[in-house]
Formats: C-alpha cells, sequence, structure tokens
C-alpha cells in the first residue's frame, strides 16, 4: 500500500540494481575498500545503463543514489545532466532531487551550471513558494558571477514577498549576489532597509546580515545604512533585549542571541570611524553590557560581542572602561574558553585604554599561573605588553617568582619575557644585576646566549658593581651550579674579577662579608669542569678561567696546571690546544703570564648593543633559524599551520637541512616561485659595498640577469667583520640573450677551445671564492670547475661546508672537498671541483646560487649569495 501511495519510498527497487537502502547497507558493511570499490562501480554501472536508455521513471532515485556515492568522494559526474532533467521537471519531488544534487554535484567554476540559469528564472517566478525556496536556496549556495547579473532582478522582486520565509532565503541569496557582484550592491540597499522593520526574527537576521554585507561591498551602501539604518537597529536591539519570554526565540534564557550578534556586528561596522553614529549608539550598547546575564554561555557571546563593538566604534571613555570591566570579569570566570577569549581582548583594548586594563592585572598575574598552557602563554604575553616604568619591578618580582615553580615546558617562555623586560625597562644597573642572576639561577638552562653575552658586557662597564658580581655569582654557584648559563657568565666573572671575591672588595651596603679563599675559588671552577664535560663551549670557559685564576692566585699555579694537563688527551680538538696552549703559559712563559692574563679591557657596550639589534635581523645559522622564516623574506606561519615539505634542491635554500645532496632537478608546484626562490630574483639583497638592490622586471630576464646589474653577492648573515678588511665588489657583464631561444646575431657562438679567465665568484668580508673553467674537447656543454676557497678573517673555519644550486636546464655534481678546515689569514687555501652540464648551451648562460657554513670558534655562521658572472659560453 505504501508504496502505492508514495511513489518515491526508497524501498522499490531499481532495475538492475538494489534497492537504496540495500545499496547503503552493503557499503557500510564493507570491510576493506577493494569491496566498497567494487560495491561502487556495480551500481554506478547500474545507473550509467538506466541514464542511457533514458529511464525517467527512476531518475530522482538514481540521483538520490549518486548523491550518496558522492559524498563517499567517488566519481559521478556523469549524474549532472540528470539533475538538469530533473530540474526541468514540473513536480515538486523531482525539482527537489534536481536541486539537491545540482548543489551537491556542482559547483560555479562547471560550465554545465549555465544551462540551468533558464530554469532557475522560472522557478523563481513561480506561484508554488515551495519551488520559489528551492531555485533561492540553490541560488544561494552556488551562484557565480554571470547568473547573478541575469537573476538579480528576481531576487530583488523577492525581497518584496509577503511570505517570510521567501524574504529570509531572498536576503540570503541577495547576499551570494552582493559577494559575486559587489557593483549590485545599490540594487539592494533600499530593499533591505525596509526589511528591518519586518517582526519575524528569520527575516530580521537575514536583512541584518544582508546590511553588514552591503558596507563591506560598497562604501555608498555605508553611507546610506548609516543614515537609514541605525534607528531601526537600536530600535531591534531594545525591542529584543526588552522582550518577554518568547519560547521560540529563546535560548538558555536569552532572547534570540543569534541577533542580539547580527545587530551588534552591524552597529560596529555603521560606528567605526564614525563619531555621531558612535554617539547614537553608545546608550543602548550600556544597556545591553548592563542588563545582560554573564551566567548564561548565550549571555556571555552577547557581551563578548557588545564588548567587542564597544573597541571598534568611537565609544565614550566610561563605554570602555565597562567594556574592559566586563572582560575582568570573564577573567575570573570556570570557563577556560572565556578566559582566554577575555585575555585576547585584552591584548586588543591595551591600545584603547591602558590604565583601565591596569587595573586587572592582578587577576592576569593570576591566569599566568593557570593549569591550561594556552591560557598560561596568553597572559604572559597581555603581561609583557602592560609592563611600564612604573610597574616593571612588581611585575618581574612576580614572574620571577613563579619561575621556580612553573613547568619545564614554560620556562623557556617565561624565561625569554622577563629578560627582555628586564632588559627593556631597567634604569638600575644593580636591580638589572639581582634580577639577571635570580633567572641564571632559576633557569640558566633555558637563558638563550645573547642575554648573557648582554650580561657580561654589562659587567664589564659596570666596574664599582663587579666586586658585588662576583660574589653573588659565587654563591649562586655553589647553590645551583646545573645551570649551565650560570656556570658560563660564574666562571667567566671568576677569571677577571677573583680578587674581588677573595678579598672582598668593593663591597656594598647591602652586602654581607664572605670568606672565599684562593682555593675555593679554583675548586668551584674545577667542579664545573668536571660537570659540563660534554659541553663544548662551558669547558673551554672554564680553562680559560683558570689560567687567568692562575695569574692572579699564583700559589695555586701548580695545582691549576694540573687540571689543565687532563685536558691534553681531550678528544676535542679545541679543548686539547687550549690545554696544551695554557700549561705551556703556565710553565715556560712566567715573564709574560701577567700581562698576558690581565682583565680584558672594557667591552664597548654601545657597539654591541647595535651588532646584536642587527643579528636579530638576520638569520645566523639554519639550526637557529626562526621556524616561519625564509630566505626570501620574513614570512611567518600561523600558529598551528605546518610549513609544507620543500623540494630537496629548494630545501637545500630553504636551509633546512644541511645534509641535502645537490640534485639535478626536483619537481615543483610553483615552477615561477621556485626559480625565483633558487636565483634570489625580486629579493631585496644589499652587495657588500652597499649598493642598491637589483629590480626585477621579466622572469625570463631577471633569471639570468640580463638588462641590469645584479647584486653581485649577498652580504653575509654574520655580524662578525674584522676591522681593516674591505669587501670589494665583482663587475659583472651582462649578456644579451635573443627572447626566441637563440644567440642574437651579433653574438657568435664561443669557441669549444677558448680559455676562460678565472673569476671572483663570491668575496664578503670574511671569505672569498675563485673559480677557474676547463672544458672538454667535443663537449661544449660540459664544464669543469675548479672552486678555491679563500679565509680572510684572522680565525680558522672549521666544518668548512659548500653547496650550490643551478637551474633545471643544468646538472650539477659536486666533488668532495680538499679538506674541511680553512687556514685563516689567507695562510693556504681549500679547493673544491664542481662538473656543470648546461643543457641549453648556447642559449641560456650559467646562473648559480651557492652558500657556505662553517664554524668559528665553534658558533656557526652562514654565508650566501648569488653568481652571475661566468664567463661568455659556458
Amino acid at each position: 500500500m505504501d508504496l502505492a501511495i508514495n511513489p518515491f519510498s526508497s524501498g522499490t527497487r531499481l532495475r538492475g540494481s538494489v534497492y537504496r537502502r540495500d545499496m547503503i547497507r552493503s557499503i557500510r558493511a564493507c570491510k576493506t575498500a577493494a569491496e566498497e570499490r567494487a560495491v561502487v562501480r556495480r551500481e554506478c554501472a547500474a545507473i550509467r545503463a538506466a541514464i542511457s536508455e533514458g529511464d525517467q521513471d527512476y531518475r530522482h532515485r538514481n540521483m538520490a543514489k549518486l548523491m550518496f556515492i558522492h559524498m563517499l568522494g567517488y566519481p559521478t559526474h556523469f549524474g549532472q545532466m540528470e539533475c538538469l532533467k530533473l530540474i526541468a521537471a514540473a513536480g515538486f519531488p523531482e525539482k527537489r532531487i534536481g536541486y539537491l544534487g545540482l548543489m551537491l554535484l556542482l559547483d560555479e567554476r562547471q560550465e554545465v551550471l549555465m544551462l540551468v540559469t533558464n530554469s532557475l528564472k522560472q522557478d523563481l517566478n513561480h506561484s508554488n513558494q515551495f519551488i520559489v525556496g528551492l531555485a533561492l536556496c540553490a541560488l544561494g549556495n552556488i551562484c557565480s558571477a554571470e547568473m547573478a547579473r541575469d537573476l538579480a532582478p528576481e531576487v530583488e522582486r523577492l525581497l518584496q514577498n509577503r511570505d517570510p520565509n521567501t524574504k529570509k532565503k531572498a536576503a540570503l541569496c541577495s547576499i551570494r549576489i552582493v559577494r559575486k557582484v559587489p557593483d549590485l550592491a545599490e540594487n539592494f540597499m533600499g530593499a533591505a532597509v525596509s526589511l528591518m522593520k519586518e517582526k519575524h526574527h528569520g527575516v530580521l537576521v537575514s536583512a541584518v546580515q544582508l546590511c553588514t554585507e552591503l558596507c563591506k561591498a560598497s562604501t555608498e551602501a555605508l553611507e546610506y545604512l548609516r543614515k537609514n539604518c541605525l534607528e531601526g537597529l537600536v530600535r531591534i536591539l531594545r525591542d529584543v533585549s526588552n522582550s518577554s519570554y518568547a519560547p521560540e526565540y529563546d535560548v538558555a534564557g536569552i532572547t534570540d542571541p543569534f541577533l542580539h550578534i547580527r545587530v551588534l556586528k552591524l552597529m560596529r561596522t555603521l560606528g567605526q570611524g564614525d563619531a555621531d553614529c558612535s554617539e547614537y549608539i553608545n546608550d543602548i550598547l550600556a544597556q545591553v553590557a548592563t542588563k545582560t546575564e554573564s551566567n548564561k554561555n548565550a549571555g556571555n557571546a552577547i557581551l563578548y560581542e557588545c564588548v567587542w563593538t564597544i573597541m571598534g566604534i568611537e565609544a565614550t571613555s566610561g563605554l570602555r572602561v565597562l567594556a574592559i570591566n566586563i572582560l575582568g570579569r570573564f577573567l575570573s570566570n570556570r570557563d577556560n574558553n572565556i578566559r582566554y577569549v577575555a585575555l585576547n581582548m585584552l591584548m586588543k583594548a591595551i591600545s584603547v585604554d591602558t590604565q583601565a586594563v591596569q587595573r586587572h592585572r592582578a587577576t592576569i598575574l593570576e591566569c599566568v599561573k593557570d593549569a591550561d598552557v594556552s591560557i598560561r602563554k596568553r597572559a604572559l604575553e597581555l603581561v609583557y605588553l602592560l609592563v611600564n616604568d612604573t610597574n616593571v619591578k612588581p611585575l618581574t618580582k612576580e614572574l620571577v617568582d613563579y619561575l621556580e615553580a612553573s613547568d619545564q615546558d614554560f620556562k623557556e617562555d617565561l624565561t625569554a619575557k622577563i629578560c627582555s623586560i628586564v632588559e627593556k625597562f631597567s634604569q638600575d644597573k644593580l636591580w638589572y644585576l639581582d634580577q639577571m642572576f635570580r633567572v641564571l639561577s632559576l633557569a640558566g638552562n633555558y637563558v638563550k646566549d645573547d642575554v648573557w653575552h648582554a650580561l657580561i658586557v654589562l659587567m664589564s662597564n659596570a666596574s664599582e658593581l663587579q666586586g658585588y658580581s662576583v660574589r653573588s655569582l659565587y654563591k649562586a654557584l655553589l647553590a645551583c651550579g646545573e645551570q649551565e648559563c650560570l656556570v658560563r657568565v660564574a666562571v667567566w666573572c671568576i677569571g677577571e674579577y677573583g680578587e674581588m671575591l677573595v678579598n672582598n672588595i668593593s663591597m656594598l651596603d647591602i652586602e654581607e662579608p664572605i670568606t672565599v679563599t684562593e682555593s675555593d675559588a679554583v675548586d668551584a671552577v674545577e667542579v664545573a669542569l668536571k660537570r659540563y664535560s660534554s659541553d663544548v663551549t662551558t669547558r673551554a670557559m672554564c680553562l680559560v678561567s683558570l689560567l687567568k685564576l692562575s695569574s692572579r692566585f699564583p700559589p695555586t699555579s701548580e695545582r691549576i696546571k694540573e687540571i689543565v694537563a687532563q685536558n691534553k688527551g681531550n678528544t676535542v680538538l679545541e679543548l686539547q690546544q687550549r690545554s696544551i696552549e695554557f700549561s705551556s703559559i703556565i710553565q715556560r712563559h712566567q715573564s709574560i703570564k701577567s700581562s698576558l692574563l690581565e682583565r680584558m679591557p672594557v667591552l664597548d657596550e654601545a657597539n654591541y648593543l647595535v651588532k646584536r639589534a642587527a643579528s636579530m635581523q638576520v638569520t645566523v645559522s639554519p639550526v637557529k633559524s626562526a621556524p616561519g622564516v625564509t630566505p626570501g623574506g620574513q614570512l611567518k606561519l600561523p600558529n598551528g599551520v605546518a610549513k609544507p615539505p620543500a623540494a630537496p634542491l629548494a630545501d637545500l635554500l630553504d636551509l633546512s637541512s644541511d645534509d641535502t645532496p645537490v640534485t639535478t632537478s626536483a619537481p615543483t608546484t610553483a615552477p615561477n616561485d621556485f626559480l625565483q626562490d633558487l636565483l634570489g630574483i625580486g629579493l631585496t639583497d644589499s652587495s657588500p659595498s652597499g649598493g642598491a638592490p637589483s629590480t626585477s622586471t621579466d622572469i625570463l630576464m631577471d633569471l639570468l640577469s640580463i638588462g641590469s646589474t645584479p647584486v653581485q653577492n649577498g652580504t653575509a648573515t654574520s655580524s662578525f667583520i674584522p676591522p681593516g678588511i674591505e669587501t670589494k665588489p665583482v663587475s659583472v657583464v651582462p649578456q644579451v640573450v635573443d627572447l626566441l631561444d637563440g644567440l642574437s646575431s651579433s653574438t657568435p657562438l664561443p669557441d669549444e677551445n677558448a680559455s676562460y679567465p678565472t673569476i671572483t665568484a663570491f668575496q664578503s668580508a670574511t671569505l672569498r671564492i675563485t673559480f677557474s673553467f676547463k672544458k672538454q674537447s667535443g663537449k661544449p656543454q660540459e664544464t669543469t670547475i675548479n672552486a678555491t676557497f679563500t679565509n680572510l678573517a684572522a680565525t680558522t673555519f672549521t666544518d668548512f661546508v659548500f653547496q650550490a644550486a643551478v637551474p633545471k636546464f643544468i646538472q650539477l655534481r659536486l666533488d668532495p672537498a680538499s679538506s674541511s678546515t680553512l687556514p685563516a689569514s689567507g695562510n693556504g687555501a681549500v679547493t673544491q671541483n664542481l662538473s656543470v652540464t648546461n643543457n641549453q648551451h648556447g642559449q641560456k648562460p650559467l646562473a648559480m646560487r651557492i652558500r657556505v657554513s662553517y664554524k668559528v670558534n665553534g658558533e656557526d655562521r652562514l654565508e650566501q649569495g648569488q653568481i652571475s658572472n661566468f664567463p661568455a659560453g659556458l
């Protein structure tokens, strides 16, 4: 009986197919992907057969099955025309399935969609309101720009329809049209304002959303709505706030919070940058902020949107204080999400009213100690923004006190913020030293190198506090010897000012005398040397400190010599060399030891700060590079977004791995961007002599540096430049290449047996690279390049690695280098051969980008640049 009454029942069997319910059940019962594909293939074959036979009775049922198959991810393009046939049918059931299939199986980019425009126009003018609703839903989901222009008059007419559901759908469809064709915004302005007088909340929500979209699409619409819409918005918000209980709109005791929020968002858009509009809505915003209950989640959502609106318009100072107080209440809420939202809003509110946010400082500090890591980090960022000259000391004390009890995962962020606050706001050197000593004692393993370097520079310049510093660090070293950075600073200070420690020189009034013997000072350094047996930097600093103590405390020389001599057989070359040299100084060079081991001269603090600021703006090494920085610029990825994996050749220049081999080519999804990244096209790169950056015009011209004088060498990323060494730029002779993939008539083909001059491929303040060339007869496209590397600095380079990358039409092979150590001051060189095959020889010249990494006294250095001055004919 049911089958006879309802011809669309899913229990009816399709010819050559199974029941729809049986198909779904069999697909869900499949245990493997292969079984599922077999079932889907069988059903698709049956549906194709029905389509080819022109089966009209089961067309809508086939489409229903296709939609389920489409949702599983299988191709269903062969059913698109069936959708159009169902839409063109006269009955509502067929149209319903057709429009549903249209929205699922097609999108605005497919040309088939153009065929449905006429059917949509007819259905928009249909007498049946349900068919009109189907057409509006479909148009609102898949409307393209062409369809928007064709059907906009029909949608505009439907905005005046009597039926509220039709009005609501027409308003939502109008939003899609305005987004696709902003020029049509003026057609809907009057209708949108008239909809604001409706009583139906669904229509009101759609109308408010349409007005918001109109404001984004056109400045004319924005001004029009400011004049004609604001009064209606205030009335709507007042009515919905003061309305009695309405079951159809009630959400947790709040009347229609969705309408509340939409109206508040539109008010923010209208009041932003307009003092008159802002003044008009101040009263209603204050009413919403004071009357809305905050014990319900829906009420909190309205309050949050109200606060955001107050912060976004030209509100009065009292209203802003009220908004910030609401956020202060949010911070006391048990819900972590509400507290996190409040912290985010307070960070934005600081720029608007700092004093009002400062009143909630105690609550924000408590959030730093919260159990939720997201709230801790956001609260810490907010505290950092709250710090100023008047509250820096109490805030820093609170943060340092919490540093001892904080989680290990949070210590790094907390330590970095504390160090930044102390450095930025310290006006008293003694307070600065006390705070840094406490941080080193509590979290010395998380302090960055540049922080304790700056501390040493300051102690070197503060002669009146050197005695206090060495005594404080000595006591901290005995109590917290497991903190690595504390040990480094302490042993340096003991080595420099050991006599102040033993003799209690330069005592301050706040200090109490301590008894430290010469042997005690040596014991402290010896313990540190043994404890950090695996850390080369700390052990090296301990050896230097012991050497200086042998001059400060002559009676301990023999003992120090024995301690130093224990490292003569160390497997680390640096420590072995220091041990042998220091033992020789102690034993054989007594006459010069005292003058050789005098205190370090006062370090130039201003110069150090300038260099430090400059080094923070460049990537010093691939290991220490920021995760969101690429060689092409300061690109920072959002939190939680992973960097896409780079192709092997691009990875070489992305500095993400030191073990990437040189390859001849690599697949990439964006070849133009890859070539730009490979050869530095479009990047701002200065020559060592401070020349102007090159300007990119055409991709082919820029690729081979044709038609402009390109930047020859990139500035070395290391900030260390030995004095007295000047960087010499290498002149570049541009080559003329015919864009029709051949050499111009004025450029003869090079002789295969011609000799090529040696060029200076790269030169910086510390390194020079020269290339010499050799070709084999009969193979003009192959070139052997002999690279010679010369160290211009006064310090030996270790772990020297040279890498290169070339465009896809060039093949490159690197032979092993003659050595990984580059002697200082040009006393020797390292050589390495490169085999290059130019597959477009005679058409395109060579182009290469290089990267050189090495270590100076254990510190990683990196230099890179582009080579475009190869001789013609390679």
